[in-house]
């Protein structure tokens, strides 16, 4: 960019100019931009717990299921043998 441009903004679809901002304005927009940041990386990490959680839930579903199979597969000795 060149001195004389200006970096646009859009707010409640009106454009505005950062360079003709107040400083308080500026804050608000650096403010924005890192909250943004740290929701996408919020959700980021919802992700990957959601994931992690449903594994150790299938993990543990299979291993419950492998038991009852396991049970099923043994034959108790009955009272004539």
């Amino acid at each position: 960019m060149g001195k004389d441009e200006k970096t646009p903004i859009t707010v409640n679809d009106k454009e505005y100019f950062i360079e003709d901002m107040t400083d308080e304005q500026v804050t608000c927009i650096n403010h924005i931009k890192d909250l943004d940041r740290k929701l996408s990386s919020a959700r980021f990490n919802v992700d990957q717990l959601s994931v992690g959680r449903d594994a150790f839930v299938n993990m543990l579903a299979q291993s419950l299921e492998s038991e009852v199979i396991s049970d099923e597969d043994y034959d108790e000795p009955t009272a004539g043998d």
